[in-house]
C-alpha cells in the first residue's frame, strides 16, 4: 500500500525536536515513522526544499507532487488541515486530519471549500470538541475522532517525585496571560516568594511587559524551547497553567501529564475533555480560584503530590502512539 502523508508546513523528515518544530509537524513525522514499521510505502509531503529519503520515508516538497501528480500514485492520502491535495488524486482514499477549526468563511478564503465538497473525504478530528464546532454543511463521507498521541520524547521520562515550586505556561497563545501574571504578582509572589512561574511557547510577552521586573517576582520568560528542554522542565515542576480558551486538543496538556504534571485549567474547549478534576488536574472557575489552587498545591504534602503525579502518568498512557496507531491502521485499510 502506498500512503501519502501531507502536511503543508515548513519542515522536513530530518527536522529535529527544535523550538521551531510544532505539534502538528511532530505528529506527522511520528505517524509516518510508525506506518513504515507496518511495511507500508510512505511518502511525506511538506514545504521542504529538497527531496530526501530517510529510513524508508520519502520526503517530497508538496509543489513537486502537485506539479507532477501524473507520476505518482497513492492508495491513501492523509492530509493535515488541507483538502486541496485531494484534487490531484481522485482515485485515492482521502482522509482529512483536522487539527484546527475550519469555518466556512475560512475554507473559502483558503480555497478548500470546493475541494471538500467534490471529494469523498473521511475526516479525522483530534477531539469531540473540534468535531462539534465543525460545520455539518461540509457533508464529509465519514466523521471520526482520533485523539492526538504523545511524541516519543515524552514517553520515556525519568519521573521525579519530589517537585520544585515551579508552575509553567507553555501554550503558544497569550490570551489570559496578562491576568495570570497579575494574579501571580498579587496573590502568589507575596505569600510564596520562592515559587516560580515559567512562561514558554511565546516569543514575545504581551503589552511589552518588563522582563527585569517580572524576574524580581520570580516570573521567567523562556520563549520557545525545544521538546527536550520542555520535558526536562516539566519533570521537575509542580503544575501547568493552561486556561484553554481556544484549544482543539492541547498536546501540551498530555505531554505535561506524561511527566507527572497536573494541568490547572478553566476547562474550556477541548481541555474539558482532557482534564479530570482532582485526578490529572484541576478545573477552576476564575483567576482567584486559580490562585487558590496554586496555593493548595504549594502547601500540599508530598503524599498528595505523588498521588497526583501517578494519576497524571497513568492517564497519559491512553494517548501513547502504540495504542492510538491501531485506529489509524484500521482506518486506512
Amino acid at each position: 500500500m502506498k500512503l501519502l502523508i501531507n502536511c503543508p508546513l515548513n519542515f522536513g523528515i530530518n527536522s529535529k525536536l527544535s523550538n521551531k518544530l510544532g505539534g502538528i509537524e511532530t505528529l506527522n513525522i511520528e505517524l509516518a515513522k510508525k506506518f513504515v514499521l507496518s511495511d507500508l510505502n510512505i511518502t511525506l509531503a511538506s514545504n521542504c526544499k529538497i527531496k530526501k529519503k530517510i529510513k524508508n520515508i520519502l520526503n517530497l516538497p508538496i509543489h513537486i507532487i502537485k506539479k507532477n501528480s501524473n507520476n505518482y500514485h497513492f492508495d491513501v492520502i492523509i492530509s493535515s488541515n488541507d483538502s486541496t491535495i485531494f484534487d490531484y488524486f481522485p482515485q485515492s482514499k482521502k482522509i482529512l486530519w483536522l487539527h484546527n477549526p475550519l469555518q466556512i468563511e475560512k475554507s473559502f478564503r483558503r480555497k478548500q471549500f470546493f475541494s471538500i465538497i467534490k471529494n469523498d473525504i473521511n475526516t479525522v478530528f483530534v477531539s469531540d470538541y473540534l468535531d462539534k464546532i465543525t460545520s455539518k454543511l461540509y457533508f464529509f463521507k465519514k466523521r471520526l475522532v482520533i485523539p492526538n498521541f504523545l511524541p516519543r520524547v515524552f514517553t520515556e521520562n525519568i519521573i521525579i517525585k519530589k517537585r520544585k515550586p515551579i508552575f509553567v505556561w507553555s501554550v503558544q497563545r497569550g490570551k489570559g496571560l496578562n491576568d495570570t501574571i497579575e494574579m501571580w504578582i498579587k496573590n502568589i509572589n507575596t505569600i510564596h516568594p520562592d515559587a516560580k512561574f515559567y512562561i514558554m511557547g511565546i516569543d514575545k510577552l504581551p503589552n511589552k511587559l518588563n522582563t527585569k521586573y517580572l524576574k524580581s517576582k520570580n516570573i521567567f520568560h523562556l520563549g520557545r524551547v525545544s521538546k527536550n528542554r520542555l520535558r526536562n522542565i516539566y519533570i521537575k515542576s509542580t503544575a501547568m497553567i493552561c486556561l484553554g480558551y481556544d484549544e482543539t486538543f492541547c498536546l501540551n496538556a498530555i505531554e505535561a501529564n506524561s511527566c507527572g504534571l497536573p494541568v490547572i485549567s478553566f476547562g474550556k474547549t477541548a481541555l474539558n475533555e482532557l482534564v479530570k478534576n482532582s485526578y490529572n488536574g484541576f478545573i477552576v472557575k476564575d483567576f482567584m480560584d486559580l490562585s487558590k489552587k496554586i496555593t493548595y498545591l504549594l502547601k500540599s504534602n508530598n503524599k498528595k503530590k505523588v498521588q497526583l503525579i501517578n494519576n497524571c502518568i497513568k492517564y497519559s498512557k491512553k494517548f501513547s502512539l502504540n495504542t492510538i496507531f491501531y485506529t489509524w491502521l484500521k482506518l486506512i485499510k
